[in-house]
């Protein structure tokens, strides 16, 4: 009898999946680079210099944020499961922080660029200073977590978001109250796309223990309501004080907004299917594959929120 050989499924797996991730690395990047001028088509809003740039690196540095706190918050998640494994999934709170103080700095070469300033001079300005801070902040967030104490990280990524928030809110109108609003908005969304990046890499590191990685994703599941909840009031408090009724359909700004909330609708509703997979009897494999899709629908609005901090403040269109 003349062998054969089975079929290399196992093979085939990873490539398809190495395929489909650079695809939609692809796409993001498409994304942020023509975002901005798609939603600011027949508004009459100035053309922002070098937005796709600025789109790309504050996605990177939203994203470096959203790691290195979901890998914060992960510890104490971990040590309540009871018969757990002991080992973790290698961290990846070093280089994202590494990411984000160089998106940061890119940030600021941009902005030298396109102000003709020197980089001295472009650290005087308010954007510039901030930026250097925010860079510091995820540099010394970088060294904590390489360092045997790794949680003292929790200080500099706080600067970190300060200063971004600050820098998100140069307005005249209530700049204190945005910020603020901006604080806790970018902490929550961290801790929800973060948290569930780390939980689903420990839920994989953990296959051989299905009952700890169910019990790992059910904790998160109701942690996750308070992040939840805190994007959704600040989220629609910003709305309703950045953004003018008028002007929702006609700036870029309004049209960026609602991407973003249908969006959130369609996180909601798969958030909603990862949880009802999970109350079922079972392994977890099938909760985990829709926490999966629960994940990449949350990094889309990551880039959405990114064109949202590029694209024309909406009030000047609204009072012309």
């Amino acid at each position: 009898m003349i062998p054969t050989r089975a079929p290399a499924t196992g093979r085939r797996r990873p490539r398809t999946a190495a395929l489909v991730v650079a695809g939609a690395a692809l796409c993001a990047v498409a994304a942020a680079l023509l975002g901005t001028d798609a939603v600011g088509r027949g508004t009459g809003e100035l053309r922002i210099p070098g937005a796709g740039t600025a789109v790309l690196l504050r996605t990177a540095l939203f994203a470096a944020l959203a790691v290195h706190i979901g890998a914060l918050a992960l510890g104490p998640l971990v040590r309540s499961v009871p018969g757990r494994p002991r080992t973790l999934p290698p961290s990846w709170a070093v280089a994202a922080s590494a990411v984000g103080a160089l998106a940061a700095a890119g940030q600021i070469v941009r902005l030298a660029r396109i102000s003709g300033l020197g980089l001295v001079e472009t650290y005087g300005t308010r954007e510039g200073g901030l930026l250097l801070l925010v860079a510091n902040g995820f540099a010394l967030a970088a060294c904590c977590a390489a360092s045997r104490r790794p949680a003292l990280a929790a200080a500099p990524l706080a600067l970190a978001v300060g200063a971004e928030a600050l820098r998100a809110h140069p307005e005249a109108y209530t700049p204190l109250v945005g910020t603020a609003l901006t604080v806790v908005h970018l902490t929550a969304a961290s801790l929800w796309a973060g948290g569930l990046l780390q939980v689903l890499r420990t839920m994989r590191h953990w296959r051989t223990a299905p009952a700890a990685a169910r019990a790992l994703l059910g904790r998160y599941a109701r942690l996750a309501v308070w992040p939840y909840a805190a994007l959704a009031v600040t989220g629609t408090c910003s709305a309703l004080r950045r953004l003018p009724a008028e002007v929702v359909f006609t700036s870029a700004y309004g049209r960026t907004l609602l991407a973003k909330l249908a969006l959130m609708a369609v996180v909601s509703v798969l958030a909603l299917a990862a949880r009802r997979r999970l109350a079922r009897d079972g392994g977890p494999e099938g909760a985990r594959r829709a926490a999966l899709r629960e994940g990449a629908a949350l990094g889309a609005v990551v880039l959405v929120s990114a064109v949202l901090t590029v694209v024309p403040d909406p009030h000047w269109i609204a009072t012309r």
